[in-house]
């Protein structure tokens, strides 16, 4: 297969990485097993970060952008896939040290690939991407604790605007929930009342340092954000509560005392979803099909063309996109 095509890449420039598109040839990818046509990708906050050279993302250079795919199977030296196979891939190092999706072939490793499940097409699967995968494996974590119960309280959402935001308001107000978004934009209100929340607090608040214990409010809580927002969340957790931390958007810093976990046995629980084992990222994608409505998840994305990407990245970093954007690799 002689095509060339467009692919977005990080090199260095100056001691500094710097993203800017270069065309390429099959023969340029990697030599991993299984030959990807993709058909698209999304936009994650980690992928505004490598894009706009605000976070030094690719551990290895030059670096094809784009943790998340969605494609078909072209090739494959694997006996578990073959051409044909819908496919999603999620993490696994993809923009850090593995080529990723913003390109129209990428080759990959085949524990990688996970199968999309039935009756999603490969927009939707993007629309959907690591961030709304995570807000899954969230909601998992927090069902598996096993402590909150639809009724039993307010389960807050921080980052609420954001691509996990929406899509764990939409997930847990399937479930039966009273979900509470957190965000610093009144105009989002509608748009996140629609998805499911049914009350706003303003994010400047829980930004504010203080006391180590405040009054209990949350059953459960997703927190994107991280720093004095996650102090602040597990300071109002409820007694049994837990919350789980998925995002830094705030800082990496955690200014917090251990007397929401001793004293109201409040527990934190950490979600990666870069290296999740598959039995983890499969029960996620079950959960997406059953309980995320689809008309919630067209209210939550767009598609936009990869040509607009280095736009696209300041504006997430900056905290402008709302929900989620789909990445078109052949524009």
């Amino acid at each position: 297969m002689s095509e060339t095509f467009t692919a977005l890449m990080i090199e260095d420039e100056g001691g500094k990485p710097k993203a800017s598109f270069r065309q390429m040839g099959i023969g340029d990818l990697p030599d991993h097993d299984v030959l990807v046509e993709v058909h698209y990708s999304t936009l994650n906050y980690k992928d505004g970060l490598a894009v706009s050279g605000k976070g030094r993302i690719a551990r290895r250079l030059p670096m094809v952008a784009g943790i998340d795919i969605a494609g078909i199977v072209k090739e494959s030296r694997s006996p578990d896939w073959k051409p044909g196979d819908k496919v999603v891939v999620n993490g696994w190092g993809l923009s850090e040290t593995e080529w990723g999706g913003y390109a129209r072939y990428q080759r990959l490793k085949p524990e990688w690939l996970t199968r999309l499940p039935d009756g999603f097409d490969l927009v939707e699967a993007m629309a959907i991407g690591t961030a709304g995968y995570t807000a899954a494996l969230c909601v998992d974590a927090l069902e598996d604790w096993g402590q909150i119960r639809p009724g039993s309280g307010e389960v807050l959402v921080t980052g609420a605007a954001g691509g996990v935001g929406s899509t764990a308001i939409a997930l847990l107000a399937a479930r039966g929930y009273a979900v509470t978004a957190a965000t610093g934009r009144p105009e989002t209100h509608d748009y996140l009342r629609s998805l499911g929340a049914s009350a706003f607090v303003d994010r400047a608040v829980l930004a504010e340092k203080g006391a180590p214990l405040q009054k209990e409010r949350w059953s459960g809580a997703v927190d994107t954000v991280g720093s004095q927002t996650l102090a602040t969340v597990l300071s109002q957790a409820r007694y049994g509560a837990a919350v789980t931390a998925c995002g830094l958007a705030g800082g990496a810093d955690l200014p917090a005392t251990v007397l929401p976990h001793i004293l109201r046995s409040v527990a934190l629980l950490g979600i990666d979803s870069v290296m999740a084992p598959h039995a983890k990222r499969e029960r996620a994608w079950a959960r997406l099909a059953r309980d995320l409505d689809r008309d919630a998840l067209r209210a939550i994305s767009r598609v936009e063309p990869m040509s607009l990407l280095p736009d696209l990245a300041g504006q997430i970093v900056a905290g402008q996109i709302r929900g989620r954007v789909v990445i078109d690799v052949s524009r």
